[in-house]
């Protein structure tokens, strides 16, 4: 695996920090007042000894936190990330053993303080928008796909700190943070994936007060913990009757304690990932927040965030690959000069560059789009005491929430199916030596795969962001607006003009199809068409944001892909306007 800063080493992902990203827009939305380092300077709390007190001061701070973070993960994870897969994991009688290279990797980050980054100050967290949590997750993805899920777990108590009571968020998070405690969030059952609101672990409440809960959970991430770190499981449970639904669900914290894990999954990828099966036996949980709002309001309040996390894991796994390939072709020499000289590998090599940039825009902008909705929300509804109803009717807070609600699954299906296809081009260059073991390209390949899987299948992705494609391209729709201010801050170029024709047809013709199974069988033709013109439209922005050779070579890149989009939207043009040739004929 290649070594070094990975940040420092990624040109494009500097770019967008140093170039792309309106801090000032960023920090104003996160920070608000400064009020952390206004705490800092009246009761020198040491928790908010970092907090910036204007905007360069938290740009620095963001900087410093997202390179320290590359290091680590570039020298020290990334070396190891061959050791860990190759040795994986052991079970026996409930305990998982992790291999002796992951647990020093998992204890250099634990005590670098590199962790928290979804938790804020007041608990012990670093306190990170999450343009920049991004950023991070996509470094520790590049160095290990797998043990970037043991290196983020605990950020899901982020869930605690939106709705538990203060009392629990002070009894926990502070240990959480402190990597006392790792976590896992525990909503799958063995026979409810997707199907969440049917799902039968019940919780039922004692005399006394106490919760327990019985039941059975599956593919839950790290439930087992680490030695020197038990897990916490952040439980869905049934509190309503079994025909409840999902107003029948409610969120539990249960200690790993007092589990039992019956198994790990044996997987083709993310080998030393654990994915347990977990019992519960009257096993003591603290409700989070009320009852009936497990599902309907906690679960689906961070779902943006969950998205958001797996979109920029495939973009880190895309990268590492583009890496690997782009490495190995410039040392493999045959015909007597490196291979990346020949034009066929040379094309692979640029269509792999072009669609990490591509992605790389839609996926910083996905997290521009909860920024600047979600803290400002919270401070209205934490300390300004305001309703929800009175915060859902801030136009500022509709309008980015809206957006996000669209961009992150469209960020997510994108980037995950992506890091597939630029998975699979690495070991292609690779030739018969990526089919083997020898290389890291196979592991790479190997851990993309659950990508588009899990959080969500794509499919799942598609429903989701279908609406919000096609009420958002109304006259009135948010997507539109969106796209017409972006649209604004430069001369947009003839494809891109045409893609966002073909967008707004692709619209009309889905609108216009009657049979409602037609329209589901459609609807990935219309969102790819969404995903790449957005996608396209920021790299052809960004165009303006930059100068010298980083310009000319943009600017090749972004006409390659929009020509490349522009070719597909006209495939997925032809199929939406056969579906309603057909439906008129049949009628």
């Amino acid at each position: 695996m290649i070594q070094g800063n990975y940040f420092q080493d990624n040109i494009d992902l500097q770019t967008h920090f140093d170039n792309l990203i309106d801090w000032e827009e960023i920090v104003a939305a996160y920070e608000g007042d400064f009020h952390d380092a206004a705490k800092y300077r009246q009761t020198n709390d040491e928790r908010f000894a970092y907090a910036p007190s204007n905007v360069q001061e938290a740009i620095d701070y963001y900087k410093s936190t997202v390179e320290a973070l590359g290091e680590i993960m570039g020298d020290f994870v990334a070396p190891r990330s061959k050791e860990m897969d190759q040795t994986g994991l052991k079970y026996e009688n409930g305990k998982v053993t992790f291999p002796k290279a992951q647990e020093e990797c998992y204890k250099t980050l634990k005590d670098a303080g590199l962790m928290p980054i979804s938790i804020s100050r007041k608990y012990g967290g670093l306190g990170l928008p999450a343009t920049v949590q991004s950023m991070m997750c996509e470094i520790a993805a590049r160095a290990d796909a797998a043990f970037c899920l043991a290196y983020g777990n605990i950020n899901i108590v982020e869930i605690m700190e939106r709705y538990a009571s203060d009392e629990m968020c002070n009894e926990w998070l502070p240990q959480i943070a402190a990597g006392k405690f790792s976590a896992a969030m525990a909503l799958t059952e063995p026979n409810y994936g997707s199907d969440l609101p049917n799902v039968q672990t019940r919780a039922t409440q004692d005399p006394d007060g106490t919760w327990k809960i019985n039941g059975a959970k599956r593919f839950i991430t790290h439930a087992c913990g680490y030695v020197d770190s038990p897990s916490v499981i952040l439980t869905l449970a049934r509190t309503g009757s079994p025909e409840s639904g999902a107003r029948g669900l409610s969120f539990f914290l249960v200690q790993g304690k007092d589990v039992h894990v019956a198994g790990i999954e044996h997987k083709m990828g993310l080998h030393c990932s654990p994915t347990c099966e977990v019992v519960f036996e009257n096993s003591p949980g603290v409700l989070i927040g009320k009852t009936g709002y497990g599902l309907v309001k906690y679960s689906m309040g961070m779902m943006n965030a969950a998205r958001l996390t797996i979109a920029t894991q495939s973009l880190g796994i895309g990268t590492a690959a583009y890496f690997e390939a782009k490495k190995y072709a410039s040392e493999r020499i045959q015909f007597g000069k490196p291979i990346e000289k020949i034009p066929a590998v040379r094309k692979i090599l640029d269509k792999m560059e072009r669609e990490i940039l591509a992605t790389r825009c839609l996926v910083s902008e996905t997290g521009r789009t909860i920024d600047l909705y979600h803290w400002r929300k919270e401070r209205m509804l934490k300390e300004e005491g305001k309703s929800e109803r009175d915060v859902n009717q801030d136009e500022t807070i509709r309008r980015w929430e809206k957006l996000a609600d669209l961009f992150t699954p469209m960020s997510k299906y994108y980037a995950s199916e992506g890091c597939v296809a630029l998975a699979s081009d690495a070991i292609q260059i690779h030739g018969g030596s990526g089919y083997t073991e020898d290389y890291d390209v196979a592991r790479i390949y190997r851990d993309s795969r659950i990508t588009t899987i899990y959080e969500g299948t794509t499919q799942l992705q598609i429903v989701a962001a279908i609406g919000g494609v096609v009420s958002g391209m109304a006259a009135s729709g948010h997507l539109r607006a969106y796209a017409e201010e972006e649209m604004s801050k430069f001369s947009p170029s003839t494809d891109l003009r045409s893609l966002w024709e073909k967008l707004e047809q692709a619209v009309h013709s889905y609108k216009s199809i009657g049979d409602g199974f037609t329209k589901d069988e459609l609807a990935f033709e219309t969102v790819e068409i969404a995903a790449r013109f957005v996608a396209g439209m920021l790299l052809e922005k960004s165009l303006t944001q930059v100068d010298g050779d980083l310009k000319k070579q943009r600017i090749k890149h972004s006409q390659d892909y929009n020509i490349d989009s522009l070719a597909i939207a006209e495939g997925n043009l032809l199929r939406l306007e056969r579906a309603n040739r057909q439906a008129a004929a049949a009628v």
